[in-house]
């Protein structure tokens, strides 16, 4: 919903914004619950992908990258508690600094994991391309909650 204008011979892009104010109450809370049913559907996809992974090569070893991903968000939740806003910007505080430290061990463990076991020969190219999939798509949805709750509006509470 963009515009431009122009202005002494300059474009300037004046951007013009729905306030959710305006929309009704009830449209509202239709959008709000779509945005946590699109979140479901991609953790759903990412565990489904995680489990095809496995059982279409009949081989559960991907199924270990699943500690990583009960993990990956434990040091946050630990750590950082309900300031979510320190987890963006530097910080003096040390527990917040090794909550990122062990949060970011976590995530790259989520690829190495696969990784080691394709290459211990203990799974095949596609588990290893399902496994990594799934990482992918579980990342997303994490991106997308946060983008979610970054509206003025509590999207927390729903969750």
């Amino acid at each position: 919903m963009n515009t431009f204008s122009f202005s002494c011979g300059r474009i300037e892009k004046v951007e013009k914004r729905l306030v959710m104010a305006d929309i009704p109450r009830h449209l509202r809370a239709c959008l709000d619950m779509g945005k946590i049913a699109f979140l479901a559907i991609l953790v759903s996809g990412g565990i489904v992908l995680q489990i095809l992974a496995c059982a279409l090569y009949n081989n559960w070893w991907p199924m270990l990258s699943v500690i990583m991903y009960v993990l990956l968000p434990m040091p946050l939740l630990f750590f950082a508690g309900s300031d979510s806003t320190s987890l963006f910007n530097e910080s003096d505080n040390s527990w917040i600094n090794a909550a990122k430290f062990m949060t970011g061990a976590s995530a790259v463990g989520s690829i190495a994991i696969p990784s080691i076991l394709k290459h211990a020969g203990l799974i095949g190219w596609g588990a290893l391309a399902f496994d990594l999939s799934s990482y992918v798509v579980f990342i997303v949805a994490i991106l997308s909650y946060i983008c979610v709750g970054d509206d003025s509006d509590n999207y927390y509470s729903y969750i």
